[in-house]
């Protein structure tokens, strides 16, 4: 009697090579995935930032801050996460410098990124939760894409498994980095049976949480940063149990894994946040806006076709104030900017408010009993006198870019 072999008749392969030489210079398949995750944020983000009001291009400023806070934040979060490498016995501190060889953290590369993004918003002045809001399912596509960086290096697989997917793992050689370890005959090695391909697991989840994204902002309308929060929640819920399941080392805290706290405790946040913030989604209209400039009358040979091009670029406006969805609309439609809020009506707004919590003044037992006498019924009095104390004043301000 022949014994059925123990070997899947399935498995996943893994790519024996990681790195690439062109020349002198190594071409890294995890930096390539990186790289094609970032322009796939920023490609969904600009396009759900001109949807919201924000002039073309603003993502590529944002960029600039965000990508490299974000790289150095995640350095840092593993360096603080796993110091037994840089610090500890036998260790190099200077190696935590060296991120070319590896070693990144999402949860810092989120928290960097989100510090560098609000450094950019803030000299936009585009409202920090309209720029969360806009990155929310483009940041788990990008993730989902930086995975593959994973399977290339032959890295966070989980445990043994004799599922058809189960995944294939090279021994890496560690005198060649990014290169597998070869036998005497050439050919790749490989660790013995097959594992959970956890990074491919993680990617479609992600996928997933840029779906429910997508669908739940476009069905709620939501704003005020509860898009960000519902993807923060989103990612944490599977990285929770996928990281249960990988059997890389990891520092432990009461025998789990340190990221698996950090996701229960950042799934928390983001809940307690998505929960307690209301309002409704934002839109922008500009803010100092510049004024068309007219064309030169006279002979059409006489034009300078090279400076009309110019001057018919998109310029980005000196700030933005939020309106409302139909104030947005009315104005994609007119070209005619909404009126813009009476800077005067904030002190009086804050002074009524102060008085309701404090049981009122004499002044506003006053107003109380005109109201019921129908002083509430002469609104056009109202307004003149509102816009007489607004000319004593000096005018209005505009609106608070960062609001």
């Amino acid at each position: 009697m022949t014994l059925a072999p123990m070997t899947p008749l399935a498995a996943m392969p893994s790519p024996s090579t990681a790195v690439w030489q062109l020349g002198p210079v190594p071409i890294r398949a995890y930096a390539l995935c990186i790289i094609l995750g970032i322009v796939v944020a920023c490609v969904v983000t600009e396009y759900r930032l001109r949807r919201r009001g924000v002039a073309p291009g603003a993502v590529l400023d944002i960029a600039v801050w965000a990508v490299p806070a974000g790289i150095i934040g995640a350095r840092i979060y593993h360096v603080i996460t796993s110091p037994e490498k840089y610090f500890g016995a036998g260790g190099e501190p200077i190696k935590a410098l060296y991120i070319w060889e590896g070693g990144l953290g999402i949860w810092g590369a989120v928290a960097g990124g989100a510090v560098g993004a609000w450094l950019a918003a803030r000299q936009l002045g585009i409202p920090f939760t309209v720029v969360a809001d806009a990155l929310a399912p483009g940041l788990p596509l990008a993730q989902a894409v930086g995975r593959l960086g994973n399977w290339f290096n032959n890295e966070l697989y989980g445990g043994r498994t004799t599922l058809p997917w189960g995944l294939e793992v090279h021994v890496m050689d560690q005198d060649n980095p990014g290169h597998a370890l070869r036998d005497d005959a050439g050919n790749p090695v490989l660790q013995p049976g097959l594992y959970h391909p956890t990074f491919l697991y993680e990617a479609l989840w992600n996928v997933g949480v840029a779906a429910l994204v997508l669908f739940l902002d476009r069905k709620l309308r939501l704003g005020r940063g509860r898009a960000f929060a519902l993807y923060v929640m989103g990612y944490t819920a599977g990285r929770f149990w996928i990281e249960l399941m990988r059997s890389d080392e990891a520092n432990l805290i009461l025998g789990v894994r340190l990221n698996v706290w950090t996701a229960a405790l950042v799934f928390l946040g983001a809940l307690a946040y998505f929960i307690r913030v209301r309002g409704p989604r934002e839109y922008l209209v500009p803010v100092g806006e510049p004024a068309p400039v007219a064309g030169p009358a006279g002979d059409v040979s006489q034009v300078d076709l090279s400076a009309r091009e110019a001057a018919a670029r998109p310029v980005a406006p000196e700030g933005y104030r939020v309106v409302t969805e139909e104030q947005f609309d009315a104005y994609r439609k007119t070209g005619v900017l909404p009126p813009e809020p009476a800077a005067d009506d904030e002190p009086a707004r804050a002074e009524a408010a102060d008085g309701d919590a404090t049981g009122g003044t004499d002044g506003d037992d006053s107003a109380k009993a005109g109201r019921a006498d129908g002083d509430d019924a002469e609104p056009e009095r109202a307004d003149a006198e509102r816009t007489n104390a607004g000319r004593a004043d000096g005018g209005g301000r505009p609106a608070d870019r960062d609001s």
